[in-house]
């Protein structure tokens, strides 16, 4: 109620009113500062008292009106008790003496005339720093929904990843086993051990690079085993890049739709590359196939390119770009490129 943020404008009101009636004072200059500073702590005490109490004031009437006119009436009352308390050695009541009654009168006056309007500036200033203090909870509050509307996109975004590459993938085993390819059961053994790796890494929210090749490396060795004749591919990566962050399956996802959309349409296959560089702290990162092509749809390639555009752009905002083009005579490059960001330490 009366910390020192409450009550060092009073006091420095006080100072200096006493500062300045000093060149006119006949009495000790203690006696001076004493009844100004008495009467400015008692007005700031009568203001804090009406901010809490009463706990319902009438209902025609507002709180910071009881404030004001509290400060108004105690500047009388506490200016006749320190008058009171600092003239009881003198034979003389301070009343009858018309020096210090004079100065009785000018202390009240000057009171009234500046605490009611101190109260008011007070008030703003409360009102001020509440709206500031609602105004960031606020924005603390619409920034945390932010925050877990972003999360529940993520999460529905990594749902529709995981139905996608499993139909995918055990569309692939499927086929192999009903054209009774002796390879079917170590290609099987390859994809459980590649799920076992590959599934939990869907719920993080973020991977490194160096897991995400390792992944593209065991779906290309599983794609191999099941066309081998059909499917051939290659990995560049620079050593810098393995330790940067991305969304995870970002990297399987270009590759997976290489092999669904590029390699497998076509009777003779084809190659891919994946090709990982560092420049000016941004990552650059490519898919580039010699299959089919872009076919007359567009870009437009799939249900796993749609979602990894919605998920850089969760993740990176509009600091993430994917583009698809065409490669002479026949196949698609998918870049991928987003700022370079490495995890914590």
């Amino acid at each position: 109620m009366l910390g020192w943020r409450r009550v060092r404008y009073p006091s420095g009101a006080a100072v200096l009113l006493g500062l300045l009636l000093m060149p006119g004072w006949k009495d000790h200059y203690w006696i001076l500062f004493a009844r100004l500073l008495f009467v400015a702590l008692t007005a700031t005490l009568a203001f804090g008292l009406f901010e809490k109490w009463p706990t319902r004031q009438p209902r025609w009437i507002a709180r910071w009106v009881l404030q004001i006119a509290a400060v108004a009436i105690v500047i009388p009352l506490a200016a006749w008790v320190a008058y009171f308390a600092t003239t009881q050695s003198d034979p003389v009541p301070f009343w009858r003496d018309s020096d210090r009654l004079m100065g009785f009168g000018f202390m009240t006056f000057v009171g009234v005339l500046l605490a009611p309007w101190m109260a008011v500036s007070a008030l703003i200033g409360q009102i001020n720093g509440e709206a500031q203090r609602q105004s960031l909870s606020f924005e603390l509050e619409r920034s945390e929904l932010e925050r877990k509307a972003l999360d529940a996109r993520m999460r529905l975004l990594q749902a529709q990843v995981e139905p996608h590459f499993l139909f995918n993938t055990l569309a692939n085993v499927r086929e192999l086993v009903d054209s009774g390819s002796p390879h079917a059961s170590v290609v099987l053994g390859s994809l459980i051990a590649y799920l076992r790796a590959a599934v939990p890494r869907l719920h993080n929210p973020a991977t490194t690079l160096a897991q995400e090749i390792d992944l593209v490396r065991a779906y290309l060795e599983v794609m191999h085993m099941r066309i081998p004749d059909r499917l051939q591919y290659t990995l560049h990566v620079e050593e810098a890049a393995l330790v940067l962050l991305c969304p995870p399956m970002t990297l399987l996802t270009l590759v997976e739709n290489a092999v669904r959309h590029g390699i497998d349409p076509g009777e003779d296959g084809g190659r891919i590359e994946v090709r990982v560089t560092l420049r000016q702290g941004r990552c650059l990162a490519q898919v580039i196939d010699t299959g089919v092509g872009l076919q007359p749809a567009g870009d437009s390639l799939g249900t796993g390119l749609t979602t990894l555009r919605e998920r850089l752009q969760l993740t990176f905002g509009h600091d993430a770009q994917l583009r698809l083009s065409e490669v002479v005579p026949h196949g698609v490059c998918a870049e991928l490129e987003f700022p370079a960001r490495m995890e914590a330490a």
